[in-house]
């Protein structure tokens, strides 16, 4: 489970994110979406214990990353939207370097890192440098180190920039099957009709604030609009914000 406790980042005088409260319940697949610059990746910086928020909290199976941060980190998977990656290294050194990190022991590493390398499709590859890897296969790497550690939560920015449709099928299911095993999944993401697909609920964040949440019929009723493409409902409620920001 995931709370998020009146977060409320400022950088200076201009405010990033403003009194978000949510609660993500376990094996929720739950798509965090908005314009550029609405606050999701310093929601989720936050989340993953990379920025601290002016106020607020976040609670990760009820451990506070704010004063338990090594704990709770402990309990993520987390995937960036920019993530670095040691390219001088294999794809199975840089798995076990994470495993590693997360203090993973050898025969689980084993066990586990096939596992994962079979299902991001990565297994033939795994002794090459990643250098010689594609941008897809650099994001599936990422991915399946994140998952090394077995976390019960998983916070991830963006992540199908830059698969293809093969690919972004193949991680559609793996999330999909981890959340009805129990794992929660937070996911920010601009590819609506993914979020559409297999969340279920959505945030829309806009100028810093979570505007609406829910279910498609709960986004349906809160635009009072008889559709059911969540784009329609995105660009609904997000214009009606701004007018009523500019009013």
């Amino acid at each position: 489970m995931i709370k998020l406790i009146h977060l409320t980042k400022q950088y200076g005088e201009q405010t990033a994110i403003n009194n978000i409260h949510l609660t993500v319940k376990a094996g929720e697949i739950f798509g965090f979406i908005g314009p550029n610059g609405a606050g999701k990746t310093t929601t989720i910086q936050i989340m993953a214990g990379l920025l601290l928020p002016n106020s607020g909290n976040v609670l990760l199976s009820d451990i506070s990353m704010i004063d338990n941060p090594v704990k709770a980190k402990q309990l993520v998977g987390y995937i960036p939207d920019r993530p670095f990656i040691y390219e001088k290294l294999t794809g199975i050194e840089y798995m076990r370097f994470i495993g590693d990190f997360y203090q993973v022991s050898e025969a689980s590493f084993k066990k586990r890192s096939e596992k994962l390398l079979h299902q991001f499709a990565l297994w033939d590859r795994r002794n090459e440098l990643i250098e010689a890897y594609s941008h897809g296969m650099k994001q599936r790497l990422i991915m399946g180190s994140a998952l090394l550690h077995e976390p019960p939560i998983i916070i991830v920015d963006e992540p199908m920039v830059g698969l293809d449709p093969v690919a972004i099928k193949l991680v559609r299911d793996i999330f999909q099957k981890r959340s009805q095993g129990g794992t929660t999944i937070f996911m920010s993401t601009h590819t609506l009709n993914l979020a559409e697909q297999i969340c279920h609920r959505v945030g829309i964040i806009h100028n810093g604030q979570l505007i609406a949440t829910g279910s498609m019929a709960d986004l349906k009723a809160t635009a009072k609009k008889e559709t059911k493409d969540l784009e329609d409902i995105f660009f609904q409620l997000t214009f009606a914000n701004t007018m009523d920001n500019s009013a």
